[in-house]
């Protein structure tokens, strides 16, 4: 069976009943949870399994705030293996390395279905291995909230660790030993799971302005830590000091000058690496020099976003999550740095910020002729990662970037075909690289406003070839034909498969 991107699925697969309905925008949602009349107190999570009646096949589902340095997650599972409880489904947000034992509950098939955002580490591995039963179903930070908010993904027990609660139950990560900033991506499980369990190290007579509405919540668990926040920060945080990155970022952001886009009351989002944050320093620079101020910034939100929120070139920041520290100082004590949920972030049927943005800087595991983008598996086939917000922000920004060196570890980053479709070509409009910059041919009105320009545009074909001058051609990845996952594009309909590697 193939889909509009001429991809095969698997034969038969439709995660979501309604996948039709949602392609033409009949939104039809459930009602949220029946609020709850005040939570109980539960000892351990051991009692939480017991009061809950937690059995085999039931949906848990987490959030991913604390990144790499979450704990309640390993927690559940270290329960699950413990008890020897089969088919369960587990639906976390997203999936680090230090989740580790959820690779040991997949090949022992206490777990059998995965739904998620982005994943990597062994648990990637367990399901690139084909040792997961069911097929691993990878949406994007909008879908998520969508599938759950619509009843596609139905979760029987939301456990959420939440930096602070109080005692009417509402919660925060503002504060606390484990703090984490925005909460974003828990606010649908907390709205319409069955059941709801805050999970913290830290209660408190009264939170003001509360994240999360304690309404919703049935049982509070204390702990001793519900993670280390220092594992907020994953990968890269800081401004490439790569002479390329930085020869890429001037040219990306020259382009966004000459096309319009830098001016007043402009709207943006990049991503968290050091090349995507230069592109925001060159922006910067030319917005100090223009005498011009943004109005918002959004996503996973920096603290190089935080700094030109104080230095006043920004009016209001959205963040659905923290990607370091400063950020998460920032946003317990700043009136225009806003939490947002996941749904108001990028849900395609909700009012969202992505679809207000003027322009958005995004990377690339590879990018083909066609300019569809994977970062959801290498070039090997091997899982990395995953949509997260790419595709959201790509279809949402008027001007979507891509950003890349032109060769990776040997690697030519552009393919004639991507090994997996990420981000449809027609969400992606420039590709900027050290050795050139090549234009969407569907966007007619930047190779318009670029007619006249220095900066070295090209096509995508031209900079194929002196990337294949270099490396030489690749070879096809060692990849079967069995599928083990799915790339579920943010209006719920499958793009593509993943398939067991060799």
């Amino acid at each position: 069976m193939k889909n509009a991107l001429n991809r095969y699925v698997p034969e038969g697969y439709v995660p979501f009943e309604s996948a039709s309905a949602y392609k033409n925008k009949e939104r039809k949602l459930i009602a949220p949870k029946k609020t709850s009349e005040g939570y109980e107190t539960l000892g351990s999570i051991s009692d939480m399994f017991d009061r809950l009646q937690i059995k085999d096949g039931m949906t848990l589902s987490f959030h991913h705030h604390l990144r790499n340095g979450d704990f309640v997650l390993n927690m559940v599972c270290e329960e699950i293996k413990r008890r020897g409880l089969k088919n369960m489904k587990l639906a976390p947000s997203s999936v680090f390395p230090g989740n580790a034992i959820l690779a040991e509950l997949i090949e022992n098939e206490n777990v059998t279905k995965l739904y998620t955002d982005y994943v990597n580490g062994p648990v990637a591995d367990a399901i690139c291995a084909g040792k997961l039963k069911e097929l691993c179903e990878m949406h994007t930070h909008g879908g998520r909230p969508m599938a759950i908010e619509s009843g596609a993904l139905h979760i029987d027990v939301a456990v959420l660790g939440v930096p602070a609660v109080d005692k009417k139950g509402n919660g925060s990560g503002f504060s606390g030993q484990s703090a984490c900033g925005s909460l974003g991506y828990a606010v649908s499980d907390l709205t319409y799971a069955d059941k709801v369990v805050f999970v913290t190290d830290n209660i408190v007579d009264r939170i003001d302005n509360p994240q999360l509405d304690g309404k919703y919540v049935d049982y509070v668990l204390k702990v001793p830590a519900i993670g280390d926040p220092s594992g907020i920060v994953s990968g890269t945080t800081k401004i490439t000091k790569d002479p390329v990155g930085l020869k890429i970022a001037r040219n990306a952001a020259q382009l966004l000058d000459e096309i319009g886009l830098i001016k007043d009351g402009m709207s943006m989002q990049t991503g968290a690496g050091g090349t995507s944050l230069a592109v925001a320093y060159y922006v910067r620079n030319r917005m100090l020099e223009k005498g011009v101020k943004g109005s918002f910034a959004s996503g996973g939100i920096t603290g190089y976003f935080t700094d030109m929120l104080e230095e006043g070139l920004l009016d209001e920041l959205y963040d659905v999550q923290c990607f370091d520290l400063k950020a998460v100082q920032s946003i317990g004590r700043n009136a225009a740095h806003h939490a947002m949920s996941g749904s108001k972030y990028a849900n395609p049927f909700d009012d969202n910020v992505v679809d207000k943005l003027d322009f958005v800087i995004l990377g690339a595991t590879e990018i083909d002729l066609d300019f569809n983008v994977n970062v959801t598996t290498d070039s090997h086939g091997k899982i990395m990662g995953g949509s997260g917000g790419h595709s959201d922000t790509a279809h949402g920004a008027k001007v979507t970037v891509i950003t890349t060196n032109l060769v990776k570890s040997r690697m030519p980053i552009i393919k004639e075909h991507v090994t997996t479709v990420t981000t449809p070509g027609e969400d992606v409009d420039v590709l900027v690289t050290e050795r050139g910059i090549a234009i969407n041919p569907r966007r007619t009105d930047l190779l318009e406003k670029l007619r006249n320009s220095r900066l070295p545009i090209c096509t995508i074909e031209e900079l194929l070839e002196t990337a294949y001058g270099i490396t030489g051609r690749p070879e096809k990845p060692a990849v079967t034909d069995v599928p083990v996952g799915v790339v579920v594009y943010r209006d719920g309909t499958v793009i593509d498969t993943i398939y067991k590697t060799k």
